[in-house]
């Protein structure tokens, strides 16, 4: 994505040139505080775009809108400059340039620059997983659940009881064990009815947790995607759900990461239709006339996982 198109664009080449003879101008790195530290062009000062008082740090640095403004991020295919310039343009600056490529074609011309870091490498690297094996910490590691019908919302956990991962040739397997009779409801902290419908949650009406205490989530295969982007999730999972005494296939998307003791990390969100594993109550799909006990059939599932490397 070329940052140039809606801002005024200056070359690497350009703006050196106009450092060289000493025109009158701001340059702003809008890039994250560490980041800046690390590396920077010379004369340059930060202010971060993605800090709520962007506009605030801007204007203790620049209090004339008519002034003439450089701003420089990553590269040319990273949103932070032109980002930066749509918001100087609504606080009503009038004079904004926008470095062609950000940092990296400046530093592509062999371009001076400053900081404590300068040849660091730029991108994180992607997660790399050697075979092992990992044993999931049930205290830090949770499964988060949320029911609604047409008036309510109800939410919750359910704990996991044990679990285990192994990582072979980059592709991740498991199999967690959870603790039905661990489930809790917390929108109804307080009032008379939570432990009703914790009950009715445990009942046959829905887990009948009586007879089948225990769920299990086997990960067949979560191969990681092309590409993968830090803020999207890296793993496509395929797994099977056993609840209620029915099995059934799960597919979904993780993020996976590495903690700073060598494990590993997971989170997932996704929904489930419930009458899948013949949990049936409140469904329309079964019952004619339901009234006020009207449940939907989807469930939100949010899992996080930490796990420790044996």
């Amino acid at each position: 994505m070329n940052t140039s198109n809606e801002h005024n664009p200056i070359s690497p080449t350009e703006l050196h040139q106009w450092m060289e003879s000493n025109k009158n101008f701001h340059l702003i790195d809008v890039l994250p505080d560490d980041r800046f530290r690390k590396i920077h062009l010379p004369h340059s000062v930060n202010a971060c775009v993605f800090e709520v008082t962007f506009i605030d740090q801007i204007k203790t640095i620049v209090s004339d809108k008519n002034a003439a403004i450089v701003l420089c991020g990553s590269c040319g295919e990273s949103m932070e400059a032109i980002t930066a310039a749509g918001k100087l343009e609504h606080a009503g600056y009038t004079n904004i340039y926008v470095l062609i490529g950000g940092m990296e074609a400046w530093r592509a011309a062999n371009l001076p620059v400053e900081g404590e870091a300068v040849d660091a490498l730029d991108d994180a690297p992607p997660l790399k997983l050697e075979d092992q094996s990992f044993q999931v910490d049930t205290n830090k590691s949770v499964i988060e659940w949320t029911g609604r019908n047409a008036h309510s919302t109800h939410f919750g956990e359910v704990k996991i009881a044990a679990g285990e991962i192994a990582v072979k040739d980059g592709v991740i397997t498991g199999v967690f064990d959870i603790n039905m009779n661990s489930i809790t409801n917390k929108d109804l902290e307080g009032n008379a009815m939570q432990p009703v419908l914790i009950a009715h949650l445990k009942s046959d009406d829905f887990f009948l947790t009586k007879l089948f205490p225990t769920a299990q989530l086997k990960i067949q295969s979560a191969k990681p995607v092309t590409e993968p982007c830090l803020s999207a999730p890296n793993f496509a999972v395929n797994g099977i759900l056993e609840l209620r005494g029915v099995k059934a296939e799960l597919e979904f998307m993780a993020t996976v990461t590495r903690t700073a003791e060598n494990g590993l990390t997971a989170e997932a969100h996704f929904d489930i239709d419930r009458t899948r594993w013949n949990i049936i109550y409140g469904s329309a799909r079964f019952f004619k006339y339901l009234g006020k006990h009207l449940v939907f059939d989807l469930i939100s599932i949010q899992v996080r996982i930490t796990a420790d490397a044996h």
